[in-house]
């Protein structure tokens, strides 16, 4: 059984042309489960490129794809509007290849265990986590966007290999950083971000 490192670096094979278009990547991965796309979705908002941004075509895909496995549906429908836009190729093999160091990283933690968390019946649940955080990702302000997509990217990765103790660290991690965020911006508006930015830095 081949790696998710080597599935993603095969994938980046086959992508050609100038774009690569949503509609395209879910004919290209929708045989290999929700897991895979969500992973590939999220990682443009985990491992950000100069130039690429986190926009609305990041976005409406991850909570898509979330909304349909909070309702526990097996197949993947999205409308034509969003199969039609897409990312520039190059753009996309780059953040694929950036992101198989950290894949290899966690493939050598990773083992099956926890199997109920990865099922189908525990899909629901990993659905709502991953529809906050894709909520999260929407919000066009600093620190929104990188933790919540590592936590539906380390949940995908989970699912993928079956290991629910992956799947419940990106929960965790997703969730307690869209918590930590809310309360910032309820108590102290904009400059609550600035407070996590600095505290952040004072741990650096």
């Amino acid at each position: 059984m081949r790696t998710l490192s080597q599935t993603l670096s095969d994938l980046a094979e086959t992508f050609d042309g100038e774009r690569t278009s949503i509609g395209e990547l879910l004919i290209t991965l929708h045989e290999r489960g929700i897991g895979l796309l969500l992973f590939i979705f999220a990682l443009p908002a985990a491992i950000p490129l100069p130039g690429l941004g986190v926009n609305l075509i990041i976005a409406l895909p991850l909570l898509l794809l979330t909304a349909q496995q909070l309702l526990a549906r097996r197949s993947v429908w999205m409308p034509q509007a969003v199969l039609k836009r897409g990312f520039k190729t190059k753009s996309l093999k780059e953040i694929i290849a950036k992101s198989i160091p950290y894949v290899e990283k966690l493939e050598y933690l990773s083992r099956p265990r926890l199997a109920p968390l990865t099922s189908h019946g525990f899909s629901p649940l990993i659905g709502f986590a991953g529809l906050i955080m894709s909520l999260s990702i929407c919000i066009p302000l600093p620190l929104t966007n990188t933790v919540p997509a590592m936590g539906i990217a380390i949940m995908a990765m989970g699912v993928i290999m079956r290991d629910g103790l992956a799947v419940m660290c990106g929960m965790t991690l997703g969730l307690v950083w869209v918590g930590i965020i809310s309360a910032a911006l309820l108590f102290f508006g904009l400059e609550g971000l600035v407070l996590v930015k600095d505290t952040i830095r004072s741990f650096i």
